[in-house]
């Protein structure tokens, strides 16, 4: 199995010009976690870049990335002292697979806040939390990543949704690999859809989805919390807090997606 790291690599091959190969354990079925592809811009976008962190990312998904070999490509829109702005772009086959608009700026993992609002309700603790196993000889998404999910949001599973927007996990990576800001990428995108507390099933495809790097994240769990506010005519929102094991909220994102197709 293929680290994370290197699973999320990239090759420059040019001026604004990246390689990679996309790792089909990152993936449902034939589609690839949206996260994971947002780990891989954003490690283009700071290669590019005078700045250590992806601290806004703006990505739309136009199709659905498959495993193996795509390409990066960066423009620069704006370089300056305390952020740089790119328009990144992950092709595959020819043709955009997403876009996205990232700005990466220099955290520095030493600062405190200087007002933050309330947490949200602490997760159960992890022995008091279901966790999703890997199948034997799997080779997909719950087997690169580990999650305990609360379950008071997994209802769902035994046909008894909460119908509410909701869902709450704790994460990390299965092989070891400590947050980062290409690690919160892949958190921010990885709780199933919250639609499946109102009864829905289904692969609900992301259409755009923006997150924030807040803070340089502690080793360790990270918690997950994503709620949302309305399901209308075919489009749901989710939004997703996640916070370290010091206690701090170190990313942010909101998304549109579709209703998952029965």
């Amino acid at each position: 199995m293929i680290g994370f790291g290197a699973a999320t690599a990239v090759e420059q091959a040019g001026e604004g010009r990246y390689e990679t190969v996309l790792d089909a354990g990152y993936g449902m079925a034939e589609a690839l976690n949206g996260g994971y592809l947002m780990a891989v811009l954003g490690r283009a976008a700071v290669a590019a870049s005078p700045h250590a962190h992806p601290v806004s990312t703006a990505v739309t998904f136009h199709r659905v990335a498959k495993a193996g070999p795509a390409q990066v490509h960066v423009e620069p829109r704006k370089e300056g002292r305390t952020a740089a702005t790119s328009r990144v772009t992950l092709v595959q086959d020819g043709r955009p697979a997403a876009d996205a608009l990232i700005t990466t700026a220099t955290l520095d993992a030493a600062a405190e806040p200087g007002w933050a609002g309330a947490a949200p309700a602490g997760l159960p603790p992890l022995d008091e939390c279901t966790e999703v196993r890997p199948p034997s000889g799997s080779s997909g998404f719950v087997d690169r990543v580990e999650m305990r999910f609360d379950r008071s949001t997994m209802g769902w599973l035994d046909g008894r949704p909460s119908g509410r927007l909701e869902m709450r996990a704790w994460f990390r990576l299965r092989d070891g690999y400590e947050p980062d800001a290409y690690a919160l990428a892949i958190a921010v995108d990885a709780l199933p859809p919250v639609t499946l507390n109102l009864g829905a099933r289904g692969w609900a495809p992301t259409v755009e989805l923006t997150w924030h790097m807040r803070a340089v994240p502690a080793p360790g769990w990270l918690a997950v919390h994503g709620d949302g506010r309305l399901l209308a005519d075919g489009w749901f929102d989710e939004q997703v807090e996640v916070w370290d094991s010091a206690g701090r909220l170190v990313a942010q994102s909101r998304q549109l997606a579709r209703v998952p197709r029965p």
